[in-house]
């Protein structure tokens, strides 16, 4: 029988990458791609198929900063799939990020600067705003959709005889400091993609004590630094034309500096599990809030 896997962003990046390793190493696999763009999806879809004629690829069309996308995405997997084996929830936005030049050249000389190009602290600044759920569009796309997917799929991923695997994309520029319980949704901070990474990695810890015993098992992944189609707007092209010796020269000193979305490497975090369980919980509550609001909006409608 065929392992079915899900990957959320499978069309570009990190997530096109990892699906193109997956049919190496099993081309035999079920890879369900979940995307927002259906019509990249299929070129996608055709491209893996060409290279891997024995795998099956399909689609499921999600928007997870989009509940009612969510919700919709889930049922027609719940239809297809009796099991999910693997999901990789990597989708993920860095909201129109913004150099900070006098940083970046105030860091260039300083003690600082391999871990200042390893997790862009400090150089980037990034604009969140609202989504139609009344949600920070950062949170709700890296964090809360996924988290909506996670309990919608619950019946597919929860077997204890067989556990299922869930593997978030996290970043390196995830960071404690940028996190806060009283505003999970950062909607007070000026560092949205670093607060909603350390709440993928809180939220991976929460699974792991809620769900281990269900059949479910969760863990996350750092792929490092790399130029992607999320990153590579930040620059002129001519700019990372020079930069890129520099960060070929830093790999001797960092291996963080992976480069691309194929060298994208594993790391487990250690975090706090009391902190997590409690992330976990304000989850639930934000979750009965939003469903309580959306059957409020269709009864109306």
């Amino acid at each position: 029988m065929r392992k079915a896997v899900l990957v959320t962003g499978a069309s570009s990046g990190v997530g096109l990458a990892l699906c193109k390793r997956l049919l190496e190493e099993d081309h035999e696999l079920h890879l369900c791609l979940a995307c927002r763009n259906r019509s990249k999806a299929e070129a996608v879809r055709e491209a893996l198929l060409a290279s891997h004629p024995l795998a099956e690829v399909s689609i499921v069309q999600v928007d997870v900063s989009d509940l009612q996308s969510v919700f919709r995405a889930s049922g027609e997997l719940k239809q297809r799939f009796q099991r999910l084996d693997y999901v990789y929830l990597n989708a993920g936005i860095m909201p129109n990020p913004q150099l900070n030049i006098k940083a970046l050249f105030s860091g260039l000389f300083s003690r600082k600067v391999i871990h200042m190009f390893s997790t862009a602290e400090g150089l980037l600044t990034q604009e969140d705003q609202i989504t139609a759920d009344g949600l920070q569009e950062v949170f709700e796309t890296n964090v809360f959709g996924h988290f909506i997917l996670i309990q919608e799929l619950a019946p597919l991923l929860c077997h204890s005889d067989s556990p299922s695997q869930l593997i978030w994309t996290s970043s390196r520029n995830a960071r404690k400091s940028n996190f806060c319980l009283e505003d999970i949704q950062h909607s007070r901070g000026q560092e949205p993609y670093s607060s909603s990474k350390y709440a993928v990695d809180l939220l991976s810890v929460a699974v792991n004590k809620n769900f281990n015993s269900r059949g479910l098992y969760s863990s996350v992944v750092c792929p490092g630094t790399m130029v992607t189609n999320m990153t590579c707007g930040i620059l002129p092209p001519f700019v990372w034309t020079l930069l890129m010796p520099i960060i070929w020269l830093l790999r001797f000193f960092a291996n963080a500096f992976t480069l691309t979305p194929y060298n994208g490497t594993e790391a487990l975090m250690d975090l706090d599990e009391d902190t997590a369980e409690k992330f976990y919980q304000n989850l639930l509550e934000l979750e009965k809030h939003v469903r309580a609001t959306i059957q409020k909006r269709n009864h109306q409608s």
